[in-house]
């Protein structure tokens, strides 16, 4: 310190600037904040605001969006309860048809079959006539040709042929009733 003392200095404490530097200094400090806080701040502000706007108009359109798909769920398990009531419906309809053709149908195969029956028992009576008058005849035929023989007359005569003929059937039919 001597030596800077003879050169003709004075002491200056290393840590305490001069004067003309502090107050350059201080004029650049505050150029430089006032630049930061009149440019820069104001942008670094914006970005700040539109990154928080982001972040919480985003959190905003994810809420509303989770909620418009619930509604949209609501929506869907509405229309989906409904169409499988729909379905129930149908089904039970199909089945009261179904088991309503099923009767129908089954109506209609009586009637057919009490119509075949009915038509079965005539045609059966028709011809149940039919052999009783073509036996009558047959047995009358036979009874006279009998009767002529027994009696040695002939019996041709168609008068009285009937009535014998009447008389012997109504004769067997009463044996055979009291029979049963």
């Amino acid at each position: 310190m001597m030596t800077f003392l003879a050169q003709g200095g004075h002491a200056q404490n290393p840590l305490i600037p001069e004067t003309v530097e502090l107050v350059v200094g201080l004029i650049a400090f505050f150029i430089v904040f006032g630049v930061l806080g009149k440019k820069l701040l104001p942008t670094i502000q914006k970005t700040l605001d539109e990154r928080q706007d982001a972040i919480e108009g985003g959190l905003e359109r994810a809420q509303e969006a989770q909620t418009e798909a619930n509604q949209t769920l609501e929506e869907y398990k509405a229309q989906l309860a409904e169409a499988r009531h729909e379905a129930a419906r149908i089904t039970e309809q199909a089945r009261e048809q179904g088991a309503a053709i099923i009767a129908e149908m089954r109506e209609e195969g009586q009637r057919q079959r009490d119509t075949i029956i009915a038509a079965g028992n005539a045609q059966t009576e028709a011809d149940r006539r039919q052999v009783t008058v073509a036996l009558r005849q047959e047995v009358g035929r036979l009874a006279t040709d009998l009767a002529g023989r027994v009696v040695g007359e002939s019996l041709e005569d168609a008068a009285r042929q009937s009535r014998v003929i009447d008389r012997f059937l109504e004769e067997l039919e009463e044996k055979a009733e009291a029979a049963r």
